[in-house]
């Protein structure tokens, strides 16, 4: 394995359920992998509250059900009472879709601390269109009812070339819906929005407007609303912290049990990435070889080995360096150290082509539906 035997091991401190990659959505961002469909083996209830237990055990306190969507598993309220009962701060990540107020109202007596709902516009017809199902009433009526019964409404808007220049009606919408937290989460390319990814990168001209009419509504009801802007790497001279550090802080359990240092660890080569139906939490995080693999600064290459920020930002991604490069140990290209570097102006120029081009090919969405122009 190519991490040090010398790291000091800390506990993981987040724990992500993906608890299905079923979803009633389409989405051609989704971060869930391409052959999602060869994934569909769930694990059981039983297997996931020993998960929950056992992470909780070695330290874990913040928890995200996610998926795919997690309404699709029937047992949720029951993992949620679970959740609640070991001491979890819980979060659900959720599309809305088919979140009902008894839903809601069971879900919170169960205990559950947080809901997070993703609405993909400002508008109906492309909230419909990108979601790839007749969704966008059904979700403000959500964004309403998470508020009404007490929750702190947190909306979260994936951003990309289809909706960029809805940024100001989208921060209108939230401050009527009450958002208390909004998330502009600027698309990261990885799975589907990888493979869409000419089509989804806005241009850099675009971004800069688009973070300037988010920075100015920040400022206006900055009393009231907390807006986080995700960054857009493509676009930025310094890579992203990988995972705060590979196997430092965050677990992900995948739908068939797959333990991941991060979602899309599974597509990088040789990890032998174990699975909690073999394996306890603590050995998975410990001693498995998928979780020792980019611990520490042992594995990096020059530049990285005598970057003087190699403990700050960890070399960047590892899954965005595999996708670009071909080579997961390869500095992440987004640094402006990286002697991949041209990729990342190749992919902005090839996406900027595709912007200006009347001649676009259609989107790939999840059911590899064709798209049309909105």
């Amino acid at each position: 394995m190519a991490g040090s035997n010398k790291i000091k091991i800390t506990p993981p401190r987040w724990l992500l359920a993906e608890l299905t990659y079923k979803c009633p959505l389409q989405c051609p961002y989704c971060s869930n992998p391409l052959d999602y469909n060869q994934h569909n083996n769930e694990i059981s209830t039983e297997d996931w509250k020993r998960v929950l237990s056992e992470a909780r055990k070695m330290g874990a306190v913040q928890l995200g059900f996610s998926g795919g969507e997690p309404l699709t598993r029937p047992d949720l309220p029951e993992l949620v009472k679970h959740a609640r009962e070991l001491g979890y701060y819980s979060n659900l990540i959720t599309s809305g879709y088919g979140l009902t107020e008894e839903k809601i109202l069971q879900l919170k007596e169960a205990g559950l601390d947080h809901i997070q709902v993703s609405i993909q516009a400002s508008t109906q017809d492309l909230n419909d269109h990108i979601a790839g199902t007749e969704s966008f009433q059904s979700k403000k009526e959500v964004a309403r009812l998470v508020k009404k019964h007490g929750y702190p409404m947190v909306l979260c808007v994936v951003i990309h070339r289809e909706n960029i220049h809805q940024m100001p009606e989208i921060l209108a919408m939230a401050e009527e819906l009450g958002a208390d937290y909004v998330e502009l989460a600027n698309t990261q390319y990885y799975g589907w929005a990888h493979a869409n990814r000419d089509l989804l990168m806005p241009t850099k001209e675009q971004y800069e407007a688009a973070e300037k009419i988010a920075q100015d509504f920040k400022e206006k009801v900055a009393d009231k609303m907390k807006i986080y802007y995700v960054i857009p790497d493509f676009h930025e001279a310094r890579p992203k912290a990988c995972m705060n550090g590979w196997g430092t802080t965050f677990l992900t359990i995948a739908p068939d049990g797959m333990a991941l240092p991060c979602h899309s660890a599974r597509e990088l080569p040789g990890l032998d990435c174990p699975n909690v139906t073999e394996h306890s939490i603590s050995e998975i995080w410990n001693e498995s070889k998928a979780f020792n693999f980019f611990r520490g600064t042992d594995w990096m290459k020059e530049p990285c080995g005598s970057c003087d920020e190699k403990e700050k930002d960890f070399g960047g991604c590892r899954c965005q360096a595999y996708l670009l490069t071909g080579d997961m140990y390869a500095t992440d290209p987004v640094c402006h150290k990286s002697p991949e570097n041209t990729v990342i102006q190749e992919a902005i120029a090839s996406a900027r082509a595709s912007a200006l081009s009347g001649d676009e090919k259609p989107l790939i969405f999840r059911n590899s539906k064709n798209s049309k122009k909105y």
